[in-house]
């Protein structure tokens, strides 16, 4: 995957305003090696601790819109922080993560930055945050629509049963009935079953 080291001034493209300062002077303080990524389907950001003179190092991916890519910024500052703090004696999303990630959100929340409807879902989980954005889909559906995705791009969720849909790897499936909190949908060419969560993004195909 390719991907860009981005001089600091550059950050604030991917930024809501007003939080450039903020992200910048823990970015200084703890000597990050922040990267911005391409698009990738399983992971919106990651964490690696410094180790052997090397820095802290995060990486967002640069697809997100700028809500999103704070957030997920946030999330893998939270897995730093915990670091400095407890090394790897803890869980990654143990208490301690949750605590001082509920911590960081709670600072950016005062500053009202985020819309409402995003700052009401925020609000939710500050004492119970998500190990990943994508697992808390109230958030992650309120997220979406601030992207600005191409209007052929559709979820499983608001496809209908029997619906034929194309992931990006290009697979064909078709849409079945909800099981619980995840879509059981058929690929097309192998016949095979396969959970899909609702708001993964697919464009709807006709076969």
């Amino acid at each position: 995957m390719a991907k860009v080291r981005h001089p600091l001034e550059a950050l604030a493209a991917y930024l809501p305003d007003n939080t450039f300062d903020d992200v910048v002077a823990y970015l200084q303080k703890y000597s990050v090696h922040l990267t911005v990524t391409q698009h990738r389907n399983s992971v919106l950001g990651d964490y690696r601790n410094a180790h052997r003179g090397q820095n802290h190092r995060i990486s967002v991916n640069g697809s997100l819109n700028k809500y999103s890519f704070l957030i997920t910024l946030l999330h893998e500052l939270a897995h730093l922080l915990t670091y400095e703090q407890f090394k790897h004696s803890v869980q990654p999303h143990g208490r301690e993560w949750k605590t001082i990630y509920g911590q960081l959100l709670f600072v950016f929340l005062q500053k009202q930055i985020f819309p409402d409807d995003i700052a009401s879902a925020l609000q939710k989980s500050l004492h119970n945050p998500g190990a990943s954005t994508c697992s808390e889909e109230s958030l992650m559906r309120v997220l979406r629509n601030y992207d600005n995705k191409p209007p052929h791009i559709t979820t499983v969720e608001q496809l209908s049963i029997n619906d034929f849909f194309k992931t990006r790897d290009g697979r064909i499936f078709q849409r079945g009935e909800k099981r619980r909190t995840r879509y059981f949908c058929t690929e097309v060419s192998t016949k095979k079953a396969y959970l899909f969560s609702g708001l993964y993004e697919v464009k709807k195909v006709e076969l």
